[in-house]
């Protein structure tokens, strides 16, 4: 019959997705520097390459997605944030670590785009290219943006407390919705709670 597919590859198709850690990148894995206009001004924290590198040896892809509206409003060209992701990877791999993709988004809010966190855009994206279970997955960052796109998708959400985390904890968590699953002083921390949870 025309379009059928067997149950038993049907199965197969979806027991194979893989749980994944989206990071955030300027305040979690970087210092926030508001918008990172040149590349001198990107600081890894020096926790992340372990904690990455955790990540990688637990067999959990690790995809980095990143608001960058700077390339909408003008403040630096979309070539700077592939320097950017560059440098970085090449920091990471100088420890023994790696990240298995990265998505950004260039657009302002009221442009209206499906991949501005916290919609999911960018996280759709990453499980249909690389095979990943949502429900499964965790998302960390340092803005309750992030800690909504966790919830979005079903994700468990980690809000750290690095960049803008502890002010946000601090002057707006009364007002949130729903929490995030764990709040980590950083992202060992975050790491530590994500290697402890049933996948």
């Amino acid at each position: 019959m025309a379009g059928f597919v067997p149950r038993r590859w049907l199965l197969a198709e979806v027991t194979s997705l893989r749980p994944a850690v989206f990071l955030d990148r300027d305040g979690t894995i970087a210092e926030e520097v508001g918008y990172l206009d040149h590349i001198s001004r990107f600081q890894m924290f020096p926790f992340v390459a372990h904690a990455i590198r955790r990540l990688n040896g637990a067999n959990l892809r690790v995809i980095v997605i990143t608001n960058q509206s700077g390339v909408a409003r003008g403040y630096f060209p979309e070539s700077l944030i592939a320097a950017v992701h560059e440098l970085m990877t090449t920091q990471l791999a100088s420890e023994g670590a790696h990240v298995d993709a990265l998505y950004y988004c260039p657009h302002k809010e009221d442009d209206a785009c499906a991949c501005r966190k916290p919609k999911p855009g960018m996280l759709e994206s990453a499980a249909r290219e690389h095979g990943l279970d949502l429900r499964r997955s965790f998302v960390v960052g340092d803005r309750y943006g992030d800690v909504e796109l966790a919830h979005r998708v079903g994700a468990r959400a980690i809000l750290v407390r690095t960049g803008y985390g502890e002010g946000q904890m601090q002057r707006h968590s009364a007002e949130w919705p729903a929490p995030p699953d764990f709040v980590a002083e950083n992202l060992a921390e975050a790491t530590d709670w994500i290697l402890r949870q049933p996948r």
